[in-house]
């Protein structure tokens, strides 16, 4: 390891400047040791927790982008969309809730094998199990701006409607169909209600057997079930889209941090992704900031597309195929590949989900690179596992430290570093753990989570059938 730092008893001062003079002594001993450095980054601890001010992204204006934001963070507060913040140990649970069923989709199925433009900003949210991070959107005539969480697992985009038969509290004025000039039920003889068998598993009929009803279950047993129904969405001021069938949720339950609903960009032909087709050529990306008080954007179309990006193929996923499956081929720990074997990545599958929080992998491989992580991270103090995170460090006494990089390499050649800020995952700081877990079993589907994805631009070519990764996407 490149830099060493053995005084646990300084004052957080001291740490930081026997940190400093240790890291320039290394540097000067030798290119071997400069060359190591390359494989670390050096980390402020306090980068790794929110600032208390929101960090508002360049204007949009013109540009077609959406801001993406956390649901809890200051961002969200000036907003006026904050609910009760939940515990890290409650996300991380509500986490593998999702896992779980995502797992449970694909466990009895193969293994995986191998324009014009708008962005809307993109805004982190509390983790339930439909996702992580929050747009806001127009809904009908005269539009109404509704804050819906943004999720590639899911494919249909609902909101709660008035009149309830039952709705959790949400922080806007629940949308209410009558007052709006563009709304209409779909018939249960429609397509689009027949599409409903893939996109959910779940659909149904009025009692007069006219109107179309949809059900989505949560892995954490939220739901939401209403009418399925055409409104008019409005993504900017010139992107509009007069027939966009969404779920009117009538009935509706659970912990969606006071968002308004969900917004599906799956691969169903429900999916915002699939309905506006035509004009995006099924092409979006997004960037999910460094922080909870950062924001990053969601962008559909054209502007989506950038040279610097690093493409891999769409994996198809049997019994996912709502799902966006990658090829990941090996991980490396500071500069060095695991020694695991294709054939572990490839057994099990892999996806990318933006509503899933932290990244897991098969048994082999999270073995593996916990194995490689605490021995490059020997220095520090270990601290108490965190829910499934079972390796954490104390590393209150020092302003800055050391982290060994980590790269994933996909299918197709490409290879990602992933960013400092998507390696841990910080409660406190006598508390920060490695962000990543292990699956229970060596065929269930390995999912690369939204914390790994940080500061990326992760480019979905759907109609070109890949998808890419570019460093620097926000901060």
């Amino acid at each position: 390891m490149a830099t060493t730092t053995t005084a646990f008893s300084f004052s957080s001062s001291a740490a930081s400047l026997a940190f400093f003079l240790l890291l320039a002594l290394n540097t000067a001993s030798g290119d071997g040791i400069a060359v190591q450095q390359q494989h670390f980054h050096t980390v402020q601890l306090s980068s790794l927790f929110p600032s208390n001010s929101c960090s508002p992204a360049p204007s949009t204006e013109g540009l077609n982008k959406l801001p993406v934001f956390h649901k809890h963070g200051p961002c969200a507060q000036a907003q006026q969309l904050t609910s009760t913040k939940p515990t890290a140990d409650e996300i991380l649970r509500l986490d593998e809730s999702r896992v779980r069923k995502i797992q449970s989709r694909t466990r009895k199925a193969a293994d995986v094998r191998v324009t014009e433009s708008t962005t809307i900003p993109a805004k982190d949210g509390s983790i339930v199990d439909s996702g992580d991070y929050i747009v806001t959107v127009g809904l009908g005539t005269p539009a109404k701006q509704l804050s819906l969480i943004f999720d590639t697992g899911s494919d249909v985009t609902w909101t709660q409607c008035q009149p309830c038969v039952e709705c959790y509290q949400q922080k806007e004025k629940i949308f209410d169909p009558s007052s709006s000039k563009t709304y209409r039920n779909v018939s249960c003889e429609a397509a689009a209600c027949s599409a409903l068998d893939a996109a959910t598993g779940n659909r149904g009929c009025t009692a007069s057997g006219s109107t179309c009803v949809y059900g989505i279950l949560y892995g954490d047993a939220s739901f939401s079930i209403g009418f399925l129904a055409i409104e008019k969405l409005t993504l900017t001021k010139t992107d509009v889209f007069d027939k966009f069938y969404f779920g009117c949720g009538k009935n509706n339950k659970g912990n969606f941090g006071g968002a308004a609903g969900v917004l599906g960009l799956g691969r169903n032909q429900l999916s915002l992704v699939s309905q506006t087709s035509d004009k995006y050529k099924k092409l979006f990306s997004y960037c999910i900031p460094s922080s909870p008080s950062g924001t990053g954007f969601l962008t559909f179309g054209g502007a989506a597309a950038k040279s610097a990006v690093k493409y891999t193929p769409i994996a198809s996923v049997a019994g996912g195929d709502n799902f966006y499956g990658i090829g990941i081929t090996a991980i490396s720990v500071g500069g060095k590949k695991l020694p695991v074997a294709a054939s572990v990545y490839s057994d099990a599958g892999a996806i990318i989900d933006s509503g899933t929080v932290i990244t897991w992998l098969p048994p082999a491989a999270y073995s593996a690179l916990r194995s490689a992580f605490r021995k490059q991270m020997s220095k520090y103090p270990l601290a108490q596992a965190l829910s499934i995170l079972d390796t954490c460090y104390d590393l209150s006494k020092f302003k800055n430290f050391a982290v060994p990089k980590i790269g994933l390499f996909f299918a197709g050649g490409a290879e990602v570093d992933i960013d400092a800020v998507g390696i841990l995952y910080a409660n406190k700081p006598t508390q920060v753990c490695l962000a990543f877990a292990g699956n229970g079993d060596a065929k269930d589907v390995a999912i690369l989570g939204n914390v790994q994805q940080r500061t990326l631009e992760v480019v979905y070519d759907v109609a070109g059938g890949r998808i890419g990764f570019a460093s620097g996407g926000c901060k």
